[in-house]
């Protein structure tokens, strides 16, 4: 499966938090540019429990327009990227949770919706996410991840496969690094071993490329995390504020290939880069989450009832006690926990504290060239 990454709060909004952006974002040809949809039929939301922000960031996989050069003829398009953004001005800090594409949720109902048919609720029923978003739009997986992680989500932002390349050349590239040579020909990757500076049509082959290692989503997700904290520091190093036509450039490209909920107004969107100045690569906490084999269908994954510590913790801005860390791979679940544990809420406990320490992620000071265990498996080296 091809990926994008949906994570333009990382591209821009962390990964500019030395820049002055507000300037730029007043122009108002590039703020128009940004498509723009009204969501509704949320339902009966989960509490706002703190000043944090929480912002639903998704990669399509969309061909329409410019993304044909990634397969013309495949239709439709799902959210082959989610990950929760969560921002706490109080802490100073941002958790960047990302949710497999192969996660069950239940099928619930959601209106139409930027031009997709929208969905009936099929009690007791389960659904892959990524479908979610493909059925019923941004709004439906809004929805869906709400009632599921009992978050509160204030925005969501969109990107596609062009908007990722191009603000990574804008960027000026991005490290990574390979413990072996890496020839996929689903993701067109063809990297030597060792590190190398890759610009967007490279960065985006990385960032899809599966069929390494295990072969899994769950560990293409770690290796992206290593993406998106190199990415974070060589931001660091450029001194991006200091070259206001590059500047301009990432905001303009971005807005292009960018579609946001209509709340996120110029003002949200200014608040959100004054909140996240002078963050540092460090304070940037990348999560993924937790999940365990489910067992009617061994191409996905489900949720165990005790990420419904994690989802608290983020929620108050808190940790979780180290006994209540969930594992990332266990005994597969039945059909009837999966659905327990959707519903499920945790009590939650301790102060603020480094998640990602607790839930096996990175921040974004890593090394890049220190996740080989992101690339271990059967399909290492080609």
């Amino acid at each position: 499966m091809r990926r994008a990454l949906g994570a333009l709060a990382v591209l821009v909004a962390i990964g500019l938090v030395t820049t002055s952006l507000v300037a730029y974002l007043k122009f108002r040809d590039v703020w128009d540019s940004i498509t723009r949809i009204s969501v509704v039929g949320l339902g009966n939301r989960p509490p706002q429990l703190t000043s944090a922000m929480n912002v639903l960031l998704i990669g399509s996989d969309s061909r329409a327009g410019p993304n044909a050069q990634f397969g013309a003829g495949i239709t439709g398009q799902r959210s082959d990227t989610i990950i929760v953004l969560h921002i706490a001005p109080d802490e100073h800090n941002v958790v960047a949770l990302s949710i497999p594409r192969d996660s069950v949720v239940p099928i619930l109902p959601c209106p139409p919706e930027a031009g997709t048919a929208g969905q009936a609720a099929e009690p007791g029923q389960v659904e892959q996410i990524n479908a979610t978003f493909a059925d019923g739009g941004p709004g439906c997986l809004w929805k869906t991840i709400e009632q599921t992680t009992h978050l509160r989500l204030d925005h969501f932002i969109e990107l596609n496969f062009t908007g990722f390349e191009q603000v990574i050349d804008d960027l000026g590239g991005v490290s990574i690094c390979l413990p072996f040579p890496v020839h996929d020909p689903q993701s067109r990757l063809n990297l030597t071993a060792g590190r190398h500076h890759v610009w967007g049509a490279e960065a985006l082959a990385f960032w899809r490329a599966r069929y390494i290692g295990e072969g899994s989503d769950l560990q293409r997700i770690q290796r992206d995390q290593y993406l998106m904290a190199s990415l974070l520091q060589g931001i660091e190093r450029s001194h991006l504020s200091s070259s206001p036509t590059r500047l301009l450039s990432v905001v303009t490209d971005a807005a292009r290939y960018m579609t946001t909920d209509s709340g996120l107004t110029l003002p949200v969107m200014t608040s959100i880069v004054e909140t996240l100045r002078g963050l540092r690569p460090g304070e940037v906490q990348f999560i993924e989450l937790p999940t365990i084999p489910y067992g009617p269908n061994p191409d996905w994954v489900a949720w165990p009832a005790s990420d419904a510590r994690l989802f608290g913790a983020i929620a108050r801005d808190q940790q979780v006690s180290t006994a209540g860390a969930p594992v990332h791979r266990a005994r597969p679940t039945s059909l009837k926990s999966v659905r327990a544990g959707l519903t499920l809420t945790a009590a939650v406990r301790g102060g603020p504290g480094d998640l990602s320490g607790r839930y096996g992620g990175i921040t974004g000071a890593a090394n890049p060239c220190a996740d080989s265990r992101a690339f271990a498996g059967p399909r290492g080296g080609s």
